[in-house]
């Protein structure tokens, strides 16, 4: 009897509660500081996307135009576009790494939901990628002779946009995580779900330069913006769940 009770106390740390009484919230919480810790200690997943918005940003007065008005007129596309793609750059890094080392699996294997646990990866996600390409943005539409009036709704529906490519992109990395190539498969997967967000977006920057409503735009965002919080975890979740199976 003594040496179970031994065995048993060795098998269960002191002070530590076992995994299946942990919460769910604490999970959360713990999934998405552990993120956004290793995303700080790696440099360049916070500055490649940034730098890649940047950039491609400074090539459309180049290679198109550096007329004033011809930049105005493409200002809401190129900013979207870049964004889109400085979205996709870093879409890579949400299972990649814990696929490698096995602690993908780990969290697959946990008691708490899935839905949760793949949730917090994307907010992590859009912290590092997707904030900074939104507070980054009106310096650049500045740069492109955006309308000032058109600034706040530039903003506005990335903040909107940006969390649902980070979603919907999961799907895509989430169904190619376990391919040894995988850029153009993820590419064909997720731009059919990100451009009617792109369309949207370039589209509602474009009318608040002009003057007209905005509301229609804005309800178009957020109702995606709620789809892809409600349904876009569950299907990266059944995904991850297929790759790595």
């Amino acid at each position: 009897m003594s040496d179970t009770a031994n065995t048993v106390n060795i098998s269960q740390p002191q002070g530590r509660a076992p995994l299946a009484q942990v919460s769910t919230f604490s999970a959360f919480k713990a999934t998405l500081k552990r993120d956004l810790l290793i995303a700080l200690k790696r440099r360049n997943d916070l500055l490649n996307p940034l730098m890649f918005f940047l950039i491609v940003v400074s090539l459309f007065p180049l290679g198109v135009s550096s007329d004033p008005q011809e930049l105005t007129r493409i200002a809401a596309g190129a900013v979207w576009v870049s964004a889109l793609l400085a979205s996709m750059l870093s879409l890579d890094n949400l299972f990649r790494a814990d696929y490698e080392d096995g602690s993908l699996e780990q969290l697959l294997l946990s008691p708490q939901p899935l839905y949760f646990m793949v949730l917090a990866k994307n907010i992590s996600h859009w912290l590092i990628s997707g904030l900074p390409v939104v507070l980054l943005s009106p310096l650049l539409a500045y740069m492109l002779y955006l309308p000032a009036d058109a600034y706040w709704t530039l903003v506005l529906t990335l903040l909107l946009g940006t969390p649902v490519l980070s979603l919907f992109g999961a799907i895509g990395v989430a169904l190619t995580v376990g391919l040894g190539s995988r850029g153009l498969i993820l590419a064909v997967i997720v731009l059919p779900l990100t451009v009617p967000v792109l369309i949207i977006g370039a589209k509602a920057v474009v009318d608040a330069s002009l003057g007209v409503p905005l509301g229609m735009h804005y309800a178009l965002l957020g109702a995606l913006l709620a789809l892809s919080l409600s349904l876009a975890p569950l299907a990266s979740a059944a995904a991850l769940k297929i790759s790595v199976n």
